[in-house]
């Protein structure tokens, strides 16, 4: 069954325990799901968890999973859109366990974010290409401006990867497991958000230059990487996060 919404679903029951063993989840917890599917992963969490609320876009599915999912009384289904669902409105803190569909993992991710007060820790399977690019470290060639905007505010880590054939229909890329520690405040004392994204999109957006000269637009550059102990002959992905925080702090 293949869904308008991209979504490919999973049925290998190993791999769902060791998605919930991944989150951690408790008898103490609530948990949101984002597009639950055919409720296989829904089904296997309402064993583990206080209470499950599932958001599902799709319209058809909200009936099936009704009846799937009928025996368990602490899962909740919402239909809606995940990307405007106002997550605010859910009682005390939670945790997200998801299998999302690819096409909005990273905007998916950012829209979680702004509710990082909320949200304890997320556990998300995703496309592997972009699981390497959040969780990757500086020096790697996967490392940007995605693995320092979820680093910014969260600390991922990459659990295990999931090969295609586990999926029904199967994707034509393999995904991985990404586990996030979410903090409600930046991991990073930065004195300006704003100009420390701006520094950070402006140097990868041409990564293949030398520091010095892809911020050549921010006045000051060369004594602000002077006096934040920054070698300006060397390339954006050499910088770790707290190199970037150092420098904007400097550059402000």
């Amino acid at each position: 069954m293949k869904r308008p919404f991209g979504q490919h679903f999973l049925f290998d029951p190993n791999i769902l325990k060791k998605i919930i063993a991944c989150g951690g989840v408790t008898r103490e917890d609530t948990v949101v799901e984002i597009g639950p599917g055919l409720g296989t992963l829904t089904k296997f969490l309402s064993f583990y968890a206080k209470k499950i609320i599932a958001i599902e876009i799709d319209k058809r599915l909200i009936e099936k999973l009704e009846g799937i999912l009928s025996s368990s009384s602490n899962v909740e289904i919402i239909q809606a859109d995940a990307m405007k669902f106002p997550y605010d409105t859910i009682e005390g803190n939670f945790k997200v366990v998801a299998n999302i569909p690819y096409y909005i993992t990273t905007p998916l991710l950012f829209r979680l974010l702004e509710f990082k007060e909320k949200i304890t820790d997320m556990t998300l399977l995703m496309q592997k290409e972009v699981a390497k690019r959040i969780a990757a470290s500086h020096g790697s060639k996967d490392y940007g401006v995605l693995s320092i905007s979820a680093q910014f505010h969260t600390r991922p880590e990459l659990k295990f990867m999931v090969s295609r054939k586990a999926f029904v229909p199967p994707p034509e890329v393999d995904s991985a497991v990404v586990h996030f520690n979410v903090s409600p405040f930046p991991l990073y004392p930065v004195s300006d958000e704003k100009l420390f994204f701006d520094i950070v999109r402006t140097a990868f957006g041409q990564r293949r230059k030398i520091i010095s000269n892809s911020l050549k637009k921010f006045e000051g550059i060369g004594n602000a990487l002077a006096d934040s102990g920054i070698d300006p002959g060397l390339r954006p992905e050499k910088l770790s996060v707290g190199d970037f925080v150092r420098l904007a702090n400097t550059l402000k």
